[in-house]
């Protein structure tokens, strides 16, 4: 599989980990279907082991383990981009390496999340690690869960860095992220990936968003994608969007990876439970759910 002559586009689905049903162990039939159902949908590529992915319940085997089923499931129809996430240079570059040897188009790094580190810090921490691998990385730039809150002129100047491509922007904060899209700078890419934002960073030109909720309804996210961007439909767009929409705000409102795997449970597609300390959805929270997906046209 090789990307398109712009790198990364279109819509990445953030997609789960399925666990088996006591959560002990990965189930891989599981990742088979998952890429099937996305390659099937048109989706334009998969993000492993990131938030959805539930990367800080996996041991370094398991994370392993999950990135190269879901390359061996991809058969190279799609491109996989692996996830990364570790308080250590070494591990990270160690999971970097692994992800790019097992077949991996790019890696998703979030960086260090227990003590925020200063910008210099920072830089040096990415400065490493894309030193140490071939394949492009993405910036998951996620300040409520690292601490580091990144100015749009930051961000610039981490993207000096040969290698740092691309940003995952979940931080929420839609003016920066129209700055990098209004200003954007040579070999860098912003992508959006704070779900209600999604209508909006399209419209700014975003080439690309990582998508969770593209693997609860991958037909919806393509076609939308498609309408709005490739087609530039404004109106069809925005009602495509109020769907699509309901369904970002909803799981905006609860634990991602269980909301996720509850609208899954929902459709017909069990991927297991989450893993603890996560606890699955209340009652009330599945119902407000079902009665959004039963929304499916």
């Amino acid at each position: 599989m090789t990307m398109s002559s712009q790198g990364l586009t279109g819509i990445l689905a953030a997609v789960p980990t399925p666990f088996s049903k006591d959560g002990s162990t990965i189930d891989t039939r599981v990742i088979q279907q998952i890429v099937d159902r996305m390659v099937s949908a048109g989706v334009h590529g998969i993000v492993t082991t990131g938030t959805t992915g539930e990367f800080p319940t996996l041991s370094e085997a398991e994370h392993k383990q999950v990135v190269e089923a879901y390359v061996k499931a991809s058969r190279g129809r799609i491109p996989i981009i692996a996830g990364v996430g570790s308080n250590s240079t070494k591990v990270a570059i160690e999971l970097s390496l692994h992800a790019q040897e097992a077949g991996v188009q790019a890696v998703m790094v979030v960086p260090p999340f227990y003590d925020p580190l200063p910008f210099g810090t920072l830089k040096r921490f990415f400065s490493d690690l894309c030193s140490s691998i071939r394949v492009p990385v993405i910036y998951y730039n996620l300040p409520g869960a690292t601490g580091i809150h990144l100015t749009a002129s930051q961000i610039r100047e981490l993207a000096e860095i040969r290698g740092f491509d691309y940003l995952k922007d979940t931080s929420g904060n839609a003016k920066e992220l129209a700055d990098l899209l209004t200003n954007p700078v040579e070999n860098f890419q912003a992508f959006n990936g704070w779900d209600t934002l999604t209508f909006f960073a399209f419209c700014h030109g975003a080439k690309a968003s990582v998508w969770g909720v593209a693997s609860l309804v991958p037909e919806e996210s393509v076609e939308f994608y498609k309408t709005l961007v490739l087609e530039k439909d404004l109106e069809k767009a925005r009602e495509q969007w109020k769907f699509l929409w309901k369904v970002s705000d909803f799981l905006e409102s609860v634990n991602y990876p269980a909301g996720i795997k509850a609208g899954l449970k929902i459709l017909g597609r069990d991927a297991g439970p989450t893993r603890l300390p996560t606890l699955p959805l209340e009652e009330k929270e599945i119902e407000r759910l079902e009665k959004i997906l039963a929304e499916r046209k």
